[in-house]
């Protein structure tokens, strides 16, 4: 490591965009924060993001700011430890004032770290890390210049790890973080049994929302593959998701017509954590639910929209579900063909059939493995996607 950053103690770690984004710099933090005893790591993120620090062991603070530039701002930017800093300048003094040795901003090779370096820079930070596809002159004092995605697309987690290599952090252990707390497990249980649902025994939990509708499974789809479920493994179905989605699941349930438990918009982020890791397998969207689940060991059923390709399931048990389509990678939270093929080509037979494998049971009726279902692999990968990623699937 070099000597600068040998003696950095205080360090800010800037993700600025969802929870799942946050979820995969988890093993680059913890690189960051072992490899010098007594190091703190501070959060800077978005209200979604930072909601994650109580459950990342690696995070001592977290600071969170809507920044105007990122894909979901409604407005010119807040900031807070859990109060309102207001504008950009606001933030400055509060990052001043925090006095950083040095900050580590995280990016997708789809952002521009420079925004967030031009902030750290104004604050006084004195050491700056970060991709950059361009020369940053002195709002970097380190950085990567950008192999992707000319030369090559990784896994968002080898991304960040590589960053953090940079100025001498080796890798540590690899999985993500999220540890929910004792009284969150104790009330997802609670609520599992309270609507019928025994949490010592194998139940299924169904994730159906996403924050970007590029990334939903249709809810007809979802429908039908609840009813295969149903057939076969016949376990409990628990629904998940914010309150905005309760409806969602309520609607999906009904076109179903099979029995099943709602919690959406009934948990917290950590009950949540807590009711995922219960589970015996989670079917999910491509969405922070999916890393959540990866954190926590719980084997996961990724419906994967093929609008990003280097976010798929980490170091987990999984099945990633994909149609391949020409216009796959369009980094788009509606679809721009306005088909979702990439969704809609997979039949509900194909979700049915990766939860029984991932259970070990038989199969439904009907849901025979069809030959385009991505094999396990600790973390899988669309095809054409990353040139050093741990597999790569093509699916026929």
């Amino acid at each position: 490591m070099t000597a600068p950053w040998q003696q950095a103690r205080r360090i800010l770690c800037v993700r600025l965009d969802s929870l799942g984004g946050v979820l995969m710099c988890t093993p680059a933090m913890r690189a960051l924060r072992q490899a010098v005893p007594g190091r703190t790591l501070t959060l800077l993120g978005s209200p979604s993001g930072v909601a994650a620090q109580p459950f990342i062991p690696e995070l001592d603070d977290a600071i969170a700011w809507e920044a105007p530039w990122s894909k979901f701002a409604t407005g010119p930017g807040t900031a807070a430890p859990a109060r309102a800093h207001g504008s950009g300048m606001g933030l400055v003094a509060t990052l001043a004032a925090r006095a950083f040795d040095a900050a580590v901003i995280f990016s997708t090779y789809t952002q521009s770290a420079l925004p967030a370096a031009l902030l750290c820079q104004l604050a006084g930070i004195p050491l700056r890390l970060a991709h950059c596809r361009e020369n940053p002159y002195g709002l970097l004092t380190d950085w990567i210049p950008d192999p992707e995605p000319a030369t090559l697309v990784r896994h968002e987690v080898q991304r960040q790890l590589a960053l953090v290599q940079r100025v001498g952090c080796r890798r540590a252990a690899p999985g993500l973080s999220f540890v929910p707390r004792a009284a969150d497990v104790a009330a997802a249980r609670m609520r599992l049994g309270a609507a019928g649902v025994d949490p010592d025994r194998p139940w299924i939990l169904v994730h159906p929302g996403a924050s970007a509708a590029s990334r939903r499974y249709p809810p007809g789809h979802w429908a039908q593959a609840l009813r295969l479920l149903a057939q076969g493994p016949r376990l409990p179905l628990v629904f998940t998701g914010s309150a905005a989605e309760a409806e969602l699941a309520d609607a999906i349930q009904l076109a179903s017509a099979v029995p099943a438990v709602s919690l959406a918009g009934r948990l917290s982020l950590g009950e949540l954590g807590a009711a995922i890791r219960l589970a015996a397998v989670a079917v999910t969207n491509n969405t922070g639910p999916a890393h959540m689940a990866a954190a926590v060991g719980t084997p996961v059923v990724d419906l994967y929209a093929l609008t990003n390709p280097q976010h798929t399931p980490w170091n987990v048990r999984s099945r990633v579900l994909f149609h391949d389509v020409p216009c796959r990678f369009c980094y788009r939270s509606t679809c721009p063909q306005g088909h979702q093929a990439c969704l809609t080509g997979v039949a509900p037979e194909r979700v049915a059939a990766a939860v029984c494998e991932l259970l070990g049971t038989v199969r439904p009726h009907g849901a025979d493995r069809p030959a385009d279902m991505v094999t396990e692999t600790p973390a899988e990968t669309p095809a054409d996607a990353p040139a050093e990623s741990p597999a790569t699937s093509v699916p026929t």
